[in-house]
C-alpha cells in the first residue's frame, strides 16, 4: 500500500510506537466455560440462519465453539428441555457457611445428651447402692449446724 506521493507509509514500529507483547502469564487453573441458556438459544438461531457454505464454520470460529456444542444444544432444544440448556454445576453441591456450624452444633448436642444420660444413670445407681447398704448422705442442714 502506497501513500499519495508513492511512498510506503511507515509501520507502527518505524514510527517509534512499539506494539505491546502478548502477556505470557498463564492462569493458575483453567476454568470450564459455562454457557447460559439465552446464549445457547441465540447461537442456535444464528446457526439456523447460516445458509451459505462457510458461514457456520465462521460462526463457530468467532464464538470459539465446536460443532458438537451445536449438536448437543439442538438435541436439547428439540426435546424441549430448556433447563438442560442451562449450565450445570459440577462437583459437590455447595453448602452455606452456617450449615457446617449447624451440623457441628447438632453433633455436639447429641454427644452432650448422651453424656448427661450416662451421668444421670450413674447417680441413680449410686442412690440405689447407698439405699441397699443403709448409707445415707448427711443432709445440708446437718452439715451446716456442726
Amino acid at each position: 500500500m502506497t501513500g499519495t506521493n508513492g511512498v510506503v507509509p511507515a509501520g507502527p514500529c518505524e514510527q517509534g510506537v512499539r506494539p505491546t507483547p502478548p502477556d505470557p502469564e498463564v492462569v493458575e487453573r483453567a476454568r470450564r466455560r459455562q454457557f447460559t441458556a439465552a446464549y445457547k438459544l441465540r447461537i442456535l438461531e444464528e446457526a439456523d440462519e447460516c445458509c451459505a457454505p462457510g458461514q457456520l464454520g465462521a460462526l463457530l470460529r468467532r464464538e470459539g465453539l465446536y460443532s458438537s456444542h451445536l449438536a448437543d444444544w439442538r438435541r436439547h432444544r428439540a426435546a424441549g428441555t430448556l433447563s438442560a440448556l442451562a449450565p450445570r454445576r459440577r462437583g459437590r453441591p455447595a453448602t452455606p457457611a452456617h450449615q457446617g456450624e449447624l451440623t457441628r452444633l447438632r453433633h455436639e448436642n447429641e454427644r452432650l445428651t448422651r453424656q448427661l444420660a450416662a451421668a444421670e444413670a450413674i447417680v441413680e445407681i449410686q442412690k440405689k447402692v447407698s439405699a441397699l447398704f443403709g448409707l445415707t448422705q448427711p443432709s445440708a442442714e446437718a452439715r451446716g449446724s456442726r
